[in-house]
């Protein structure tokens, strides 16, 4: 026997005494029965190029083994699965703001100015029927940027910070609402349909009547059928912690709203007492809203909105305790292709025996797709304030949602 010969079937021994202990290393913690494992077959695969998959040889512990991984993986998925609420949705929308003010003067001209705000809505259900509304906002705009402040946009500091909190219910035939940081006239129906993106305008007329600006909150609303509706909200805000809710040294504010929407048209009113929480004087504001709008049937016709809202302020001079706000806005939809655009002017909370300051303003907003919407407005507002000119200012605002 040759030198050469000996040297190869040593090799092949070894081989195979290499690699039969790590076989039986991977197969061992398979084994799930008493079966024996046959040395001479591991020896023969580790060399057989016939033998393409080793469950050919050992089936029933490589069978085991993957149902022990599906139920692993199955497990695993069940967990990510159940982490959140399959009712929990979450929209995210963000808004550029640029803008410049045009007031006469050097002292009250506001350059360009570029500010943005952010925005998360969280919605859960628990029920099917109810919904826990959790609202953040981060933002840049500030008094200081004057050119955008019609835009009424996030003024955080550029902070995420929790805009309100609500959970809305259904009690009987009605729903309920409580919030903290939210409105009172969140159930409520004002009928108006334009859409004008500036803050002066955006309320249709019914300025103090629907209570905003935040606070301890809950409510109503009823939807009777046939169109009807009815609602009531309460709201609670302080300019001291201590004071708590509904008492005579909180600002209180109670509203109800009822409503009528037709076909083409509708009609609301909306009444409101407003506590001056001042336990010395003890002072009530009342606020009554009236609105309404019609949408004509031909093409090409604009939909109407009007409103119109008085008031008795009890904190003002006898010779000046009323106030009204007007507003008329004409919106056609689908104009010059899928955008929409309006006309609209009116004046905001006017004291009785003074000149009204009157803003006009014309706005389209352009749909560039179903995410993103560009709108332009330019508008001007009255001064009556002797040696002070209107103010004109023109304002882009691009909003994305996602």
């Amino acid at each position: 026997m040759s030198f050469k010969f000996r040297v190869r079937k040593f090799m092949k021994l070894f081989k195979s005494l290499l690699i039969a202990p790590a076989t039986l290393g991977l197969l061992a913690p398979m084994s799930a029965t008493a079966n024996e494992l046959n040395l001479a077959e591991v020896s023969g695969y580790s060399s057989s190029e016939e033998v393409q998959n080793i469950g050919e040889f050992y089936p029933q512990e490589l069978a085991v083994t993957n149902s022990r991984v599906d139920g692993l993986e199955a497990r695993l998925n069940e967990v990510e699965a159940g982490s959140f609420s399959e009712t929990t949705t979450a929209s995210f929308s963000t808004d550029f703001y640029l803008g410049a003010v045009d007031a006469g003067t050097a002292a009250t001209n506001y350059p360009v100015m570029a500010t943005y705000g952010f925005q998360i809505d969280l919605n859960t259900s628990f029920t099917g029927e109810d919904s826990l509304d959790i609202s953040l906002d981060a933002g840049n705009t500030a008094a200081a940027t004057t050119s955008v402040t019609e835009f009424d946009g996030n003024a955080t500091g550029d902070n995420l910070m929790v805009d309100g909190v609500s959970y809305t219910f259904p009690v009987g035939g009605a729903t309920v609402f409580v919030a903290d940081n939210g409105d009172a006239s969140a159930l409520f129906t004002t009928a108006c349909t334009y859409g004008g993106p500036t803050n002066t305008l955006d309320d249709c007329g019914n300025v103090n009547a629907g209570p905003t600006a935040g606070g301890v909150t809950f409510g109503s609303s009823y939807d009777f059928g046939n169109g009807f509706a009815a609602a009531f909200g309460y709201q609670a805000k302080n300019a001291e912690e201590s004071k708590g809710i509904m008492t005579e040294e909180s600002l209180d504010k109670y509203a109800l709203n009822g409503s009528y929407t037709g076909s083409n048209y509708g009609v609301s009113i909306t009444y409101a007492s407003i506590e001056d929480g001042v336990l010395s004087t003890s002072k009530e504001d009342t606020y009554t809203a009236f609105n309404g709008y019609y949408t004509p049937e031909g093409a090409g016709l604009p939909s109407i909105s009007v409103g119109y809202e008085v008031g008795d302020d009890a904190s003002a001079a006898t010779s000046a305790d009323e106030i009204t706000s007007f507003f008329v806005g004409l919106q056609w939809d689908e104009a010059f292709g899928p955008g929409s655009f309006g006309l609209a002017a009116g004046h905001s909370s006017t004291a009785e025996n003074a000149d009204e300051d009157y803003m006009y303003e014309a706005y389209y907003a352009y749909p560039v797709n179903d995410g993103m919407t560009i709108t332009p407005v330019i508008y001007t507002k009255e001064s009556s304030t002797t040696g002070t000119d209107d103010t004109t200012g023109f304002l882009v605002k691009t909003s994305f949602s996602f």
